[in-house]
């Protein structure tokens, strides 16, 4: 028998735990399950969190954002922006206001905290497995993200349930759904990965597709570090021709953009038809003027992230945008967790994907 679930959103994420109560509500007889907290803050910046109902031997799930930066608060008098790393410690706070009295808790973090600081090269802190062993040392179960910078992070806890998600079904349901058009095969169609870091999220949707892949080799100037990595100096690309082909770039986020737009002019410049760009989280940290200088351009026709992360009023207004919603997603791995059932197909959602493009081509072909 299942227990009794409890929901909490902090403040980064309380939109999407709203409409992930609601899909839960209507699956679940009515029954609600969000937890009501708050995460006030200090004059001196100091913070603490309140529970304002029990938790005691409850299924509990908490959500957060930890890229949600339209949140602010004061500090002396000043007007703070919240970071990622206070996004984490509210994180932290819920779980010491648990007090232990739990059942289990799961944390949905859908962007990894810290995953880009993901290994170490010389004399560098290891942030995310910092933050995974204390969540662990906290009590945690379990954590789900959504398509981690790098899955293996997992071997940090080897002992603590991590579920990384792939988002795969939901842009190939995007996708098929804003265009009716698209050809299927390898003459028609072609994967890209901007870089070698992507290669394993596109082989699997291209072997899925049944459709070939190229990539793109970032050449850096190791001799350099600006912003915290090495420049890039040039994108070179292996693979074959993409001539008259539509093309979809994969990526698990766009930050500044500007890898992602390169690529883009690359390969409309090589003679693709149509360019699709696919990122799990758009951080848009550099504005969305070149994407919309790009898109006048014809450099893209396309782009798609999920709404697994803040998405500002403004990126939702762009013509060129289509919003991927994870929210049903969320509320199934929830539901499923609670019922001990298995999430095989959930994280990797490959027979799904199948059914879906079979019933595109079958439509294809009957029209």
């Amino acid at each position: 028998m299942p227990g009794k679930i409890g929901l909490i959103a902090l403040n980064s994420a309380e939109k999407a735990g709203s409409r992930v109560d609601q899909i839960l509500s209507e699956w679940r007889n009515g029954e609600h399950c969000l937890i009501p907290v708050e995460c006030p803050r200090f004059s001196s910046g100091e913070g603490k969190c309140v529970i304002r109902e029990s938790v005691r031997d409850r299924d509990i799930y908490i959500l957060l954002d930890v890229c949600n930066t339209s949140l602010t608060y004061q500090m002396f008098g000043e007007t703070n922006r919240m970071s990622p790393d206070d996004h984490y410690q509210d994180l932290k706070r819920v779980i010491a206001a648990c007090n232990g009295k739990a059942e289990r808790i799961t944390v949905i973090m859908p962007f990894l905290y810290e995953g880009r600081q993901h290994r170490k090269t010389l004399r560098e802190s290891l942030d995310c497995a910092v933050m995974l062993r204390e969540l662990e040392a906290m009590g945690v179960h379990g954590l789900i993200t959504f398509d981690a910078h790098d899955p293996r992070m997992q071997n940090v806890v080897p002992l603590m349930e991590m579920e990384n998600v792939s988002p795969a079904l939901q842009f190939t349901q995007a996708l098929l759904t804003e265009y009716e058009d698209l050809r299927l095969d390898s003459d028609h169609m072609m994967f890209i990965a901007p870089d070698e870091g992507a290669t394993d999220r596109v082989v699997f949707m291209a072997s899925l597709f049944g459709v070939n892949i190229g990539m793109f080799y970032k050449r850096r100037d190791y001799t350099r570090i600006v912003d915290g990595s090495n420049p890039v100096i040039a994108h070179d690309f292996c693979g074959g021709d993409v001539t008259g082909k539509d093309v979809i770039v994969v990526d698990d986020m766009i930050a500044s953009g500007g890898s992602m737009l390169d690529t883009a002019r690359q390969l409309k410049e090589m003679g693709a038809a149509r360019v699709f760009l696919f990122s799990t989280f758009g951080l848009f940290t550099g504005g969305l003027e070149k994407f919309d200088k790009a898109y006048e351009s014809g450099w893209f026709d396309r782009v798609f992230t999920t709404n697994l992360i803040y998405q500002k009023p403004e990126l939702l207004s762009r013509p060129y945008y289509a919003s991927v919603g994870m929210d049903r997603y969320i509320a199934a791995l929830i539901d499923t967790l609670n019922h001990g059932d298995t999430l095989q197909e959930l994280t990797k959602p490959a027979v799904r994907i199948r059914q879906v493009l079979a019933l595109y081509r079958n439509t294809e072909a009957g029209s």
